[in-house]
């Protein structure tokens, strides 16, 4: 089966609010069963950068996947849960320059 390749990413910094990193943690699990349902949305990581540092790297075949992606369930969740679980998160649009495809 042939991999998408992507062209688009999306680099999201969300800094826990004190005491919710086991939340942000539980958060992010959740996140990665609603991107299933995102054709679209071809590589998705939740990732932590330090002890109450995470954040959402996911990577798209065109603007037009990125920008459906934006608009929909994990961006609306994301919104819910600032200032509960989290300080306003910081959203990078990023180009894809390079990338090794999963085997």
């Amino acid at each position: 089966m042939a991999t998408t390749q992507v062209s688009k990413a999306l680099l999201v910094r969300l800094e826990a609010l004190p005491g919710k990193e086991d939340d942000v943690r539980d958060f992010l699990n959740q996140g990665l069963s609603i991107v299933d349902g995102e054709p679209k949305t071809v590589r998705w990581f939740g990732i932590q950068f330090g002890p109450s540092s995470f954040g959402i790297f996911d990577a798209f075949p065109d603007d037009d996947g990125r920008q459906a992606h934006l608009s929909g369930e994990v961006a609306k969740a994301l919104g819910e849960k600032t200032g509960e679980l989290f300080e306003e998160p910081v959203i990078e649009q990023l180009d894809v320059v390079a990338e090794k495809q999963p085997a």
